[in-house]
């Protein structure tokens, strides 16, 4: 199933009866809801919730989609879990960062004067100056995802996914690219994020969705991560049967 671009919206994304399966046993089953636009909105849920499967979804990167997916974004930015990349590549932070760019100027084309230039202010914005010509495989953890986070930046786009962007990170770090969260509603971008720490998102996520493979509650982060909808989501998980019956899911036909 492709994403489907459709016209104004009251929110950027909007899911119909989202189902993701593996072999056959559903990951995200039968999730439909909206997440608004210009907003931060958190995905959480226990382990194994689907949370990630979620967002790759958005993106048509999973493998079995079934559904519908409803988005206004023109531009799209996806940062996954860093686990997920492979960083062994001789390449340095800048160009890193300016790979940012690469659907405007492609494997054989040149970065021009402002590319070069927004590179280097997005490097700078993530407080890494200096660091521009240093490898990818000799930086900590924490100063990589900073470089991930100044390639988003780079590519300009109305919905920014970011896959447990905070994980195994130092506070310091956490708190500037907090900071460029915020940056990014404030200009008016849709920031979707998986999240692990509870209390994080309710201080700064002001939208949630709870998982628990399936749709536990989604809205308000205060209404949304109550203590019931907390353990419910619980329950939910440690009930799910990995070997129960294959999901059959209805053909739909992309619009």
């Amino acid at each position: 199933m492709a994403l489907r671009l459709v016209g104004p919206l009251n929110a950027a994304l909007r899911l119909t009866d989202l189902t993701v399966t593996y072999d056959r046993h559903p990951a995200v089953h039968h999730v439909s809801t909206e997440i608004p636009a210009a907003e931060m909105t958190a995905i959480v849920g226990p382990n194994g919730a689907g949370k990630s499967t979620l967002l790759k979804a958005l993106l048509g990167l999973a493998p079995r989609i079934e559904g519908r997916i409803e988005c206004t974004a023109k531009r799209i930015a996806y940062l996954p879990q860093q686990a997920e990349i492979d960083r062994s590549f001789p390449i340095s932070v800048f160009d890193t960062v300016l790979l940012g760019r690469w659907t405007r100027f492609g494997g054989f084309g040149a970065a021009k004067h402002a590319d070069i230039h927004d590179a280097q202010h997005a490097i700078e914005a993530v407080g890494l100056s200096g660091f521009e010509q240093r490898p990818i495989d000799t930086l900590s953890v924490g100063q990589f995802q900073r470089v991930l986070f100044a390639r988003v930046l780079l590519q300009d786009a109305d919905l920014v996914l970011l896959d447990e962007p905070f994980a195994s990170i130092d506070s310091k770090t956490v708190a500037d690219l907090m900071q460029v969260i915020q940056r990014w509603r404030e200009e008016k971008r849709t920031v979707v994020c998986v999240l692990h720490d509870l209390e994080q998102v309710k201080r700064d996520f002001p939208n949630s969705i709870l998982l628990a493979r399936e749709l536990v509650a989604s809205g308000p982060t205060t209404q949304v991560l109550s203590s019931e909808n907390l353990l419910r989501a619980r329950a939910m998980a440690e009930a799910w049967d990995e070997h129960a019956d294959a999901c059959e899911v209805p053909m739909r036909l992309s619009a």
